[in-house]
């Protein structure tokens, strides 16, 4: 769960101030820098967390991207942190805001945002947001994925089911099962303790086929 892990770190991390982040001394020229600022500055007064703007912009600096880039990616994220803020409310957490615009970031409706804080509760979002957007990285159809994590939610899994949710669907997946199959029958129970079930999908998830080449099973006694 390193996304999880990840927003839960950007926001441990010291707020900017005022926008001139001593962090983007030396990493950004003056016009990138300014522009920066201003952004910060911008989300910091609609309430938005502002850690993970500077974050993106050290991120950019260090795979040396030029400004242009970096104002373009910063003005995405800040659009993202507004609509997962707008779709939370005021009162939300700043980890489930950035979980929220990882998730938007990955293809899921701000809508979900609604339904999932509503049946979570006080449980907090950002470990089944974090989760969704795992899925989504590793093969998952967004709407899949979606569905999977409502309906555990739904139930009232808690955040290590969520986990468990992931880890079993990555060692499906890596076990040959389809990433939408695997992610379908983890959220419906299908997999619920097959963890070292042998190396094999659980019931109801169809392995891959051999890959060309591959010898194929032969029957009992046969060399």
């Amino acid at each position: 769960m390193s996304r999880v892990l990840l927003a839960l770190a950007l926001l441990a991390a010291p707020p900017a101030l005022q926008g001139q982040d001593p962090r983007l001394e030396g990493r950004l020229d003056p016009a990138t820098r300014a522009a920066v600022g201003a952004l910060v500055d911008s989300a910091r007064a609609a309430g938005l967390p502002t850690e993970p703007i500077v974050d993106k912009a050290l991120e950019g600096a260090t795979k040396r991207a030029s400004g242009d880039r970096i104002v373009a990616a910063l003005r995405t994220l800040t659009a993202d942190l507004r609509t997962a803020r707008a779709a939370l409310g005021p009162q939300a957490a700043d980890a489930d805001i950035v979980a929220g615009a990882t998730a938007i970031r990955a293809g899921a409706p701000a809508d979900l945002l609604g339904h999932l804080e509503k049946a979570r509760g006080k449980s907090g979002l950002a470990v089944p947001l974090a989760v969704l957007s795992d899925l989504v990285a590793r093969g998952v159809p967004v709407d899949t994925a979606a569905t999977a994590v409502l309906n555990l939610a739904q139930r009232g899994a808690g955040d290590a089911d969520f986990t468990g949710l992931e880890r079993g669907v990555a060692q499906d997946i890596g076990a040959g099962a389809p990433p939408g199959v695997a992610a379908a029958v983890r959220a419906h129970g299908g997999g619920a303790g097959a963890e070292g079930h042998g190396g094999g999908p659980p019931a109801g998830v169809p392995a891959s086929p051999p890959r060309k080449g591959q010898d194929k099973p032969k029957p009992p006694g046969h060399p």
